[in-house]
């Protein structure tokens, strides 16, 4: 009772304040708190109320403490965008359809049946080549025809190589200093070339499941099927057993010998190596350096020191020659698992092929010291000598495709055109054969000369 009693009071004096606001006359009041408590009207005071309606008051009384909130700004277009766009506008191309002619009337069985027909038509071309490529994705034998043989058996010998093989003996048959035997050149020149095409032929059986990996020997004979591995095999023993006869029975023992060497060589020691180790470029240098010392072995029968310059000369040769080679087939090789220097060694593989470039300045020097040549050689062949070795030196430095490739075709030429300029310098049989006799003339006076 008390406590309603207390409240009594109270609740009138709120009352009588409530009825002061909504009486006319506290509109006219000036002050801005009353005129924001009469814009609520007939709302009632809380204390959420009156926070906010002393918020409001304050904001209006100092401005400055407002948020003014600033108006986005339309998003400027990029001129890129526009040229983009422009430029696909100007690529739309409006293809016109042709129009198709318009069909004469028909009666409907004729339409009927010309429709069937072309359906059936359809039909019947579909099947076919479908048939067609299922029969080129199925594996075919291939048939082996006889005038095929010919080309075939020419790729399976390398001919090319079989060729600079055969040059290369020739020219050392020609270098030798003794008088020119047709027969005898005749019968070196084809039994290197048959020992040639054995070991190139062996090689190719050997090499079936990693050339099948190359681009650049994917397409030899025994890869494409186009000749069985039983008849290179028969094709290699046809080449080899005459060859080495022929060397041995109708030039001499030591060229035949050489000749059976160098097929163990390349195809038992070379070939292998080529999977296993960079050891492989050095051992097919040798490979390469023999031919030109069985020529001179064939006409001389013996080893001399001009067989063993020649050979010099071949095998420093090889390595510019074939490096720039190696080096533009760096993918292929290393697709078909070979260990060659320009993939695992690329800076050896430069160096290695600047290096036998300038070995070949000091080898040309050597000739007429080793009485091979006139001095005419080392002056006439320096200018040929130093072009290869400047573009190894470019090839060293640049290290990309178009240094070794040109290095490469620079090699192609240098090789016969070295060989012609020494042949044209070498010292005639004559002129030895005067030294010769004159050196044993004088031995022979002061011989004379201690008798009483």
């Amino acid at each position: 009772m008390s406590a309603a009693r207390g409240c009594g009071p109270a609740r009138g004096l709120a009352g009588l304040f409530l009825w002061h606001l909504r009486s006319p006359g506290t509109r006219q009041i000036p002050c801005p708190f009353l005129h924001l408590c009469h814009v609520a009207n007939d709302r009632l005071f809380t204390f959420q109320y009156f926070n906010f309606l002393k918020r409001m008051y304050v904001t209006q009384c100092n401005k400055d403490l407002s948020q003014r909130v600033k108006p986005k700004s339309d998003p400027v277009p990029s001129p890129f965008r526009e040229l983009q766009q422009l430029d696909q506008e100007k690529k739309v191309i409006h293809k016109i359809r042709p129009i198709s002619p318009v069909p004469q009337p028909l009666s409907e069985p004729s339409s009927r049946n010309g429709l069937r027909e072309a359906e059936s038509a359809a039909e019947t071309e579909d099947s076919a080549v479908r048939a067609e490529a299922k029969e080129d994705r199925q594996w075919k034998e291939m048939k082996l025809q006889l005038d095929d043989l010919p080309g075939i058996l020419a790729r399976l010998s390398k001919i090319k190589l079989t060729a600079l093989v055969v040059s290369t003996a020739s020219a050392g048959f020609a270098m030798a200093p003794v008088p020119f035997d047709l027969t005898c050149f005749l019968l070196a020149s084809l039994g290197t070339g048959l020992a040639s095409c054995a070991a190139n032929s062996i090689n190719q059986f050997f090499e079936v499941p990693f050339d099948s990996n190359m681009n650049r020997t994917k397409n030899r004979p025994l890869v494409r099927g186009q000749i069985s591995p039983l008849l290179a095999v028969c094709f290699a023993a046809s080449c080899g057993v005459p060859g080495i006869a022929l060397l041995t029975l109708g030039v001499n023992p030591l060229t035949g010998a050489l000749g059976a060497f160098n097929i163990f060589l390349y195809t038992c020691c070379y070939t292998p190596m080529k999977r296993m180790s960079i050891a492989n470029t050095w051992v097919g240098a040798v490979v390469g350096a023999i031919p030109p010392v069985m020529g001179w072995t064939a006409a001389t029968g013996s080893l001399d020191a001009g067989a063993l310059l020649l050979g010099g000369i071949l095998y420093s040769w090889q390595f510019p020659h074939f490096n720039a080679l190696s080096w533009a087939l760096r993918e292929d090789y290393s697709r078909g698992g070979y260990c060659m220097m320009s993939v695992t060694h690329p800076g050896l593989c430069r160096r290695v092929a600047l290096r036998h470039c300038l070995a070949l300045l000091g080898l040309c020097t050597l000739a007429p010291l080793l009485d091979v040549t006139t001095w005419t050689f080392p002056v006439v062949s320096l200018p040929i000598n130093l072009y290869i070795s400047y573009l190894a030196f470019r090839f060293y430095r640049d290290a990309d495709r178009g240094s070794s490739r040109k290095l490469f075709f620079c090699s192609l030429w240098h090789l016969p055109l070295l060989l012609l300029v020494m042949f044209t310098c070498k010292k005639s049989f004559l002129e030895k054969d005067e030294k010769g006799d004159l050196l044993g003339g004088g031995h022979g006076r002061a011989v004379e000369m201690r008798l009483p």
